[in-house]
């Protein structure tokens, strides 16, 4: 968009490290778990910039806020933001960015005295993380509609609280109604969370959708014996099952190929004494794909092989899915949008896929969604080391901002 305001840069960034104080972690980082003390705190401070922005801020019944700068026209808003949750060691860019990103808009063309015809919402949604409830985008699930709010307030935390306790006790449990969003388009911007755009120098990635997500758990139940004395052949061992399980997700994803992607990123053995054979087992495994179908096939390979596998060491398998999201395809029109805005500003684009979540796929259910990524250094996130340069910080709120004009200011 020619003639477009530039966004304040120090302004931007003085926010992000702002937000990062609430849940700091010793030496760099944030631990700000979903409806914690530390996600009230900052849920509070987000809330005050919003109001000095004289938008009008509310919050729904799973805790989400949205924050309307008013257009010239009673339409249905155009929506951007992403969380403020974080992971017990997470960064100060991972979701914050494309919350405060939309604020620096919103403030640019205040400052601009500059109305859009349709209305520009910023939102953080609960729980995107899945870190303390899962499953992951929880609140963006439930504002679309995709679960029930009674379902997602009963959900048990990793510490034993509900979400709707928790929303209690925070002071975020709102009345504005879920499951029926009236939004004209959404866009989220975002940090890559993945090497690809700094390795390979690029300043903007073109998101066209994200890939599939299955979260299992396994719970594996055999008997504890003295590690000296239990010869190999009469062993019931919960960890020997957990650890074939591991390598067999290892080489599931190399024999799929593709972007076929398994990972076991929790487990947990009991009674865990260096001289005793494991009783108990808990792990996770988490399966990713652009390709539905791949998906599904190896989802039921991973629970085919665990329950062969603990039948044959005579360990009893017990499974749950933690989450299952289809891949998502992100609008076309959008995705080119994004295209021309980054081009237009003389940056370098490239189109990707997600390999993360993000709430931009649940929104995708009910209006044209896309993404804007910028490159991750060394693609480190969920780490307090997680950095983005500032200057492709600056040029992604530049991208959101006139794409969000471009959009909020079309006629029909």
């Amino acid at each position: 968009m020619n003639g477009a305001p530039r966004i304040n840069a120090g302004r931007l960034l003085e926010s992000l490290e702002a937000l990062g104080r609430f849940g700091a972690l010793p030496g760099g980082g944030t631990n700000r778990l979903a409806l914690s003390d530390a996600d009230r705190a900052a849920r509070d401070w987000t809330v005050d910039r919003m109001h000095a922005l004289d938008m009008t801020v509310r919050v729904d019944a799973i805790g989400n806020v949205f924050a309307t700068y008013a257009g010239t026209e009673q339409r249905a808003p155009v929506l951007t933001g992403s969380h403020i949750d974080t992971v017990r060691t997470g960064g100060l860019y991972d979701g914050n960015y494309g919350v405060l990103a939309g604020l620096e808009v919103v403030a640019t063309l205040r400052e601009a005295g500059l109305r859009t015809r349709r209305p520009i919402e910023v939102a953080f949604f609960t729980n995107e993380e899945g870190a303390r409830f899962q499953p992951d985008m929880l609140g963006s699930l439930v504002a679309v509609g995709g679960l029930p709010l009674a379902e997602a307030l009963a959900t048990r935390g990793i510490d034993g609280a509900t979400v709707g306790e928790e929303l209690q006790r925070i002071g975020y449990a709102g009345q504005a109604p879920v499951g029926a969003p009236q939004v004209d388009s959404f866009i989220e911007l975002h940090i890559e969370q993945g090497p690809v755009l700094h390795q390979q120098g690029v300043d903007i990635g073109v998101v066209e959708g994200v890939q599939g997500i299955c979260w299992l758990e396994f719970t594996l139940e055999g008997c504890s014996n003295h590690a000296g004395t239990t010869p190999m052949v009469l062993r019931r061992d919960a960890g020997l099952v957990a650890a074939r399980i591991t390598a067999f997700a290892h080489e599931l994803a190399l024999r799929y190929g593709g972007r076929q992607l398994a990972t076991v990123g929790a487990v947990e053995l009991r009674p865990n004494l260096v001289n005793v054979i494991a009783q108990r087992a808990v792990m996770t495994v988490d399966l990713r794909n652009t390709d539905g179908a791949a998906l599904a096939r190896a989802e039921a390979e991973m629970l085919g092989f665990a329950t062969r596998c603990a039948a044959e060491h005579g360990v009893v398998l017990g499974h749950r899915r933690l989450a299952r999201f289809d891949p998502v395809a992100f609008d076309p029109a959008l995705v080119e949008l994004v295209a021309q805005e980054a081009q237009e500003l003389g940056l370098s684009t490239l189109r990707l896929p997600s390999g993360a979540g993000h709430d931009a796929q649940m929104l995708a259910r009910v209006c044209p969604s896309a993404m804007i990524f910028v490159p991750s250094v060394d693609g480190l996130s969920h780490n307090p080391g997680e950095h983005t340069e500032a200057h492709h910080l600056v040029q992604g709120a530049q991208v959101l901002l006139q794409v969000l004009t471009r959009l909020a200011n079309r006629a029909g």
